[in-house]
């Protein structure tokens, strides 16, 4: 799980719960600050990728904590940024951030597990860091995607690849072949609820320490 999120102007996280204590569930202020260093630096590429401008609608599914979130609103200025997560402690995370840091163009709203609970061609895009491997209804999930997203819009997909003999996430299925998800089942799963592939880049961003983290670019016919 991830401590972090984009139309410029609507930006949609949405991520699980984890099994932590409720203590620990709240990030440290060490983590919050290594995930908004990250989050600075993913942006840019996120931005150059998924084609955004000022005024149009994103949503990060899987917002974590509300790193990503916070820094895409303040580059959208006057867009607005749609926040989702289906944990509660994640939710109530991300509402503090959000206006510690003023981010008043931010709305929070609770996620779902089979759905992104966002209305359909809502986005001009979709971006999920580190949580579709997590997804346990991946064919009705993706469908979700597909439905809140405008024609021509786009979907980044960022996770990483399943180590040999890692254990699956709870609930997803066996294709997984461990902790994470290879990107031939992204790409197959995605293009199946009527995404159109774009590119795959298997190590992401440049100068990322994770040099498992992957990020697979979608669009919608």
């Amino acid at each position: 799980m991830r401590l972090t999120t984009l139309t410029l102007a609507t930006v949609i996280v949405a991520a699980t719960n984890g099994t932590a204590s409720f203590a620990q569930q709240f990030p440290e202020p060490g983590q919050v600050k290594q995930e908004r260093a990250r989050a600075e630096l993913e942006v840019p590429y996120l931005v150059d990728m998924l084609r955004l401008k000022p005024g149009m609608t994103v949503a990060d599914v899987g917002a974590g904590f509300g790193a990503h979130t916070v820094v895409l609103a303040k580059w959208i200025g006057t867009g607005k940024v749609f926040a989702t997560d289906i944990g509660q402690r994640q939710l109530t995370v991300i509402r503090e951030y959000v206006a510690k840091e003023g981010a008043n163009n931010v709305t929070v709203l609770e996620g779902g597990v089979t759905a992104t609970n966002l209305t359909p061609d809502c986005c001009d895009a979709i971006f999920m860091r580190d949580v579709y491997h997590h997804i346990t209804a991946a064919e009705s999930f993706d469908k979700s995607l597909f439905a809140s997203v405008k024609p021509g819009g786009r979907l980044a997909i960022l996770d990483f690849v399943p180590q040999p003999g890692s254990k699956l996430s709870e609930g997803v299925p066996e294709n997984r072949g461990g902790h994470g998800i290879p990107t031939r089942v992204v790409e197959a799963e995605l293009k199946a609820a009527g995404f159109t592939h774009l590119q795959t880049v298997d190590r992401w961003p440049q100068g990322n320490q994770r040099e498992d983290l992957f990020l697979v670019l979608f669009e919608k016919p």
